[in-house]
Formats: structure tokens, C-alpha cells, sequence
């Protein structure tokens, strides 16, 4: 019988009270709220583009120089690895993405349509040809390297120089060294929570309307708060399930379930689908962004000052640095035993491949539907919503009522792993010495999906996506402080021990 972890009091109560307050706050005064969250978001977006474009593309360079230089065959502790490649890269992708690149791959490309980048004409071919392959850049390689960071110095941390806990305040010990023990070191772990929250309430707030809709459509029930409420504590019954069976049987036999569902699903709409069309436009998208990597990683648009890269390409870096914190959590857990190469590459291949296959087949289905006439996808985001735009499109589709059911299912189980993985994580973080061996409770586990169910709700019942968006990007402004602790945590450690655990020839 696994030993259950202690509560950390300090971490705990602050992180819990601050939610809870700004949670009920954003219910009282929603009217106030989502005007005042947008002045926030165009703040940050407008003064703080060039530091998240810096530090996202120095991220990717500094990975690929540890992965193909000497520290490449360092080792995460003893051992052969804890999970096979395929469980692996499962887990990375259902945790990484969740619902979010169900909404995003059917509704991006769209959105870039009709307000294209670089002062292209909206409605365009132009913007056709670069409507999903901007959104290839923005799930691909570099939002994955926003993920890898994090874990290999959290994991280096925990595996190598035996820090006592699986915690981000001890990652940074080379940075703060004694410091990180104390009070530091706990605003620290305060600050993961807010982060992990915020951002997990953005994928939150994006898949239960679109589930919503789904389920409106298939049973014949008007979409409404209530029923969206219906679906988190259905929600919540399948986390706490997958909690309650623990990290190996709950999260991975889900993770796995959910990778098949998710290709099943694919291959469906890629054979019932252009098939043709979307191969061949998958291919001139990819080359697109190939080409064009260096000009989009670092596009503010001074001049022009349309605002595409500050409402896009910024959102999205700030939403996955305050999410990447947790993924550093969660994956150094499940990678002890392998190489930083191995970790850095199966991290960066299996997330960018899979978000790329998505955008490729459903980003191209959809911009197929809007070019041909069979649909119009921005006629109908603006008179029904995003939501109920996604399901309009899947009911193109033959054999739509299986295809929207399968959909629908397939959100639930995304939402229930993400969720699964950030209540375990926050827990963890909040207790006293979890490592091998020591878990924390599992009412601990549990309360904290409650929570981000609660703000989720919150974020519904204000509405807007601009609304969603802040919720992300003002929980990451701290977490660029953190990044720069872990950058000087991990330089100083691997210069100092250089090759301990490296893999034997």
C-alpha cells in the first residue's frame, strides 16, 4: 500500500482562498468582469509580444543543442523507462492537448481566414493557403518546446540531484539553493497552481460548450448553462474514477484508449472526406510553414499593427507556458529512465505529429467545406457561435449522428485525462514530499478537479473568448520569471555534473 503524502498548509490555503475568491468574484460581477478581463489581455498581449517570441524560439534552439550535444545521453536516474514509447507519447498528447485541439483544429484556421496575418486580404486565397498552416506553427514544434523545458530540468531535478520532492520549487535549486526550501520556494509552487488553473480553465472553458453543443444536437436539448454544468459534474464522475484507480491503471488506460479513438476518428473524416484536398493541402501548408518558421516565430506586426500575432501567437505561448508547468510535473514522473534526448525528442515528435494531423485533416475538411460552398463555416461562427459552428461542420460528414457521437465522446475522455493529470499534479504540489512511493490522498486529487471544474463554470457563465483567453495569459506573465530560474538551474547542473548517468554504450 502506497504511504499518502501530507498536506503543505502554506502552498495549500493561500492557493485555495485566491481561487475560490476570484472564482466567485468573476460570478458576481460578470457584467464587469469580461470588459475589464479584455483591458488586461490587450495590456500584457501589446507590451509583452517580444519577450514570449524571444523566449518560446530560445527554448527551441537550447533543446536541440542539449538533445544533439554531450548532455544529449544524460540520464533521469536509474533504470530501464517506466512506460513504452507508445504509452508514452499517449499520455504527452492526451495531456498536452485535451479538448482544446478538437476546438482549435475545426475553428483556427477559420479565424485566419478572415483576418489573416501580414495584411493579407481576409476571405483570400492567400489566407486559404495560410489559414492552417499558421495553425501547424502555433500546435507544432514550438509550443512543444514551451512543454519540454520545464520537464527535463523538473525531472533532472527529482532523478539526479535527488531532490526531495516532485515540485517546481525544487527544480530551481541551482538557481535559489537554499532559498527554494523556504518561503520562496513556496510562492513558487503557489504560483505553479494559479498557472495551471488559469490555463487548464481555458481548455476548460473552450471543450464544454463545444461538448455541449454536441449533445444539444444528438438528443435534441437546447444548449445552456445548465447543461453545461450537467456535463462537468458527468465530468467530474469520470476524473474521479481514473484518480480513484491511480496514475498507472486510471491515466494511462485512458491516455491509450483515447490516442485510438482519436486516429479512428481521423481516418473517418480523412476517407470520407477530400481525401485528395486535404493530402494536398496538408502538404502546401507544411511547406508553408516550413519556409516561413523564422518570419512567424518572430512576427509582432509593428508596423502594421493589425494585432494578429498579439491576439494569436502571443495568447497561445502565454496558455502554454502557464500549462507547461504541469506538464513538466506530469511527464518527469512517467520519465525516469530515459535519456534528455529521448525525452526532448519524444516530447517535441509525438505532440507536434499529432496536433499536426488534426489541423491537416480537419483543418483542411472544414477550409474545403467554406472554398467549395458546401458550408459556410464563417457564416455560421458568426450567427451560431464557435461551439455549434464545430458541430455543423462534422454533420457534413457521412453517418454524422456517429460521427458527432463519436466526437462527443472522444471530448469527454480528452477533458477527463487532462483533468485527471492536473489534479494529481496540483495535489502533488501541494503536499509535503510526494515522490516514488508516496501519493497524495486521493480527496486531495479530487477536491482540486472540483475546483477547476467551479472555474470553468465561471469562465461559462461570463462568456467571450476573449474572456477565456485572459484567463491564460495573465496566470503566465510570473511564469517567465520561473523559466529563467530553470534555465540557470539546469546550465549550473549540467555543467557541474556533467556526464552522471549517462547511457552506457
Amino acid at each position: 500500500m502506497k504511504e499518502r503524502a501530507k498536506l503543505d498548509h502554506f502552498i495549500f490555503w493561500p492557493a485555495i482562498i485566491v481561487l475560490l475568491t476570484l472564482t466567485v468574484l468573476l460570478i458576481i460581477f460578470q457584467s464587469a468582469a469580461e470588459p475589464f478581463l479584455n483591458d488586461i489581455l490587450s495590456g500584457i498581449n501589446t507590451r509583452m509580444d517580444w519577450i514570449f517570441q524571444f523566449m518560446t524560439f530560445g527554448l527551441f534552439i537550447l533543446l536541440l543543442w542539449i538533445s544533439f550535444g554531450k548532455y544529449g545521453k544524460v540520464k533521469m536516474g536509474l533504470g530501464r523507462p517506466r512506460f513504452n514509447n507508445f504509452s508514452y507519447g499517449a499520455m504527452l498528447f492526451c495531456a498536452g492537448m485535451g479538448t482544446s485541439i478538437m476546438f482549435w483544429s475545426i475553428i483556427e484556421p477559420m479565424y485566419y481566414f478572415q483576418g489573416p496575418p501580414f495584411g493579407f486580404e481576409p476571405g483570400s486565397d492567400t489566407a486559404a493557403e495560410w489559414a492552417v498552416a499558421y495553425g501547424m506553427f502555433h500546435w507544432g514544434i514550438s509550443a512543444w518546446a514551451i512543454y519540454a523545458f520545464p520537464t527535463i530540468v523538473i525531472a533532472y531535478s527529482f532523478y539526479n540531484k535527488q531532490n526531495k520532492s516532485l515540485k517546481v520549487s525544487q527544480a530551481v535549486k541551482g538557481a535559489l539553493g537554499k532559498y527554494s526550501d523556504g518561503i520562496i520556494g513556496k510562492i513558487i509552487d503557489i504560483l505553479v497552481i494559479w498557472s495551471l488553473v488559469g490555463g487548464l480553465g481555458t481548455s476548460l472553458g473552450l471543450g464544454v460548450p463545444m461538448v455541449s453543443a454536441g449533445i444539444g444536437h444528438l438528443f435534441g436539448v437546447e444548449q445552456s448553462i445548465a447543461l453545461s454544468i450537467v456535463i462537468m459534474v458527468i465530468w467530474a464522475v469520470i476524473y474521479i474514477t481514473s484518480a480513484s484507480l491511480g496514475l498507472d491503471k486510471g491515466i494511462r488506460k485512458l491516455s491509450n484508449l483515447n490516442v485510438y479513438l482519436a486516429l479512428a476518428l481521423a481516418i473517418f473524416v480523412i476517407i470520407a472526406g477530400p481525401t485528395g484536398f486535404i493530402l494536398t493541402y496538408f502538404t502546401d501548408s507544411f511547406g508553408i510553414m516550413a519556409q516561413n518558421f523564422l518570419r512567424m516565430s518572430f512576427y509582432t506586426d509593428a508596423i502594421g499593427g493589425g494585432g494578429f500575432p498579439q491576439a494569436w501567437t502571443v495568447f497561445y505561448w502565454a496558455w502554454f507556458a502557464a500549462t507547461a508547468l504541469f506538464m513538466g510535473l506530469f511527464i518527469a514522473r512517467i520519465s525516469k529512465g530515459r535519456t534528455l534526448k529521448s525525452m526532448i525528442l519524444h516530447i517535441l515528435g509525438w505532440g507536434s505529429l499529432g496536433s499536426w494531423l488534426y489541423f491537416a485533416i480537419f483543418g483542411g475538411y472544414t477550409i474545403n467545406l467554406q472554398q467549395t460552398g458546401e458550408l459556410d463555416v464563417t457564416g455560421s461562427m458568426a450567427e451560431v457561435g464557435d461551439a455549434s459552428t464545430i458541430i455543423n461542420v462534422l454533420e457534413t460528414l457521412p453517418a454524422s449522428y456517429i460521427a458527432i457521437l463519436f466526437f462527443v465522446v472522444l471530448g469527454f475522455i480528452f477533458l477527463a485525462t487532462s483533468l485527471d493529470s492536473a489534479s494529481y499534479i496540483l495535489a502533488s504540489t501541494a503536499s509535503i514530499k510526494v515522490g516514488d512511493g508516496i501519493e497524495p490522498p486521493a480527496w486531495h486529487t479530487i477536491l482540486w478537479g472540483l475546483i477547476m471544474a467551479l472555474l470553468s463554470i465561471s469562465l461559462l457563465l461570463i462568456g467571450g473568448l476573449n474572456v477565456v483567453q485572459t484567463s491564460a495569459v495573465v496566470v503566465a506573465v510570473p511564469v517567465v520569471i520561473i523559466y529563467l530560474l530553470l534555465f540557470i538551474s539546469l546550465m549550473k547542473w549540467l555543467k557541474n555534473d556533467e556526464h552522471i548517468y549517462e547511457e552506457e554504450k
